[in-house]
């Protein structure tokens, strides 16, 4: 799996779980809305760190 898709998946996911408890405690009957919320951001934050990080160690891996 590459790098960018395996941050996206952690990054998203953790932010899901971080929101669905948000949720929980700021108002219990709506924690699928609040983990969308932040498990969304999260995810593409996740792709963008992710495709950062890839292209830096393909660049460094290559040999000219």
């Amino acid at each position: 799996m590459p790098r960018a898709v395996r941050w996206t998946l952690i990054a998203g996911g953790m932010g899901a779980v971080a929101g669905f408890v948000v949720g929980l405690v700021v108002y219990p009957p709506t924690p699928a809305f609040a983990a969308l919320e932040l498990g969304i951001p999260s995810a593409i934050l996740g792709g963008v760190a992710g495709a950062i990080v890839q292209s830096f160690t393909r660049t460094g891996r290559s040999k000219p």
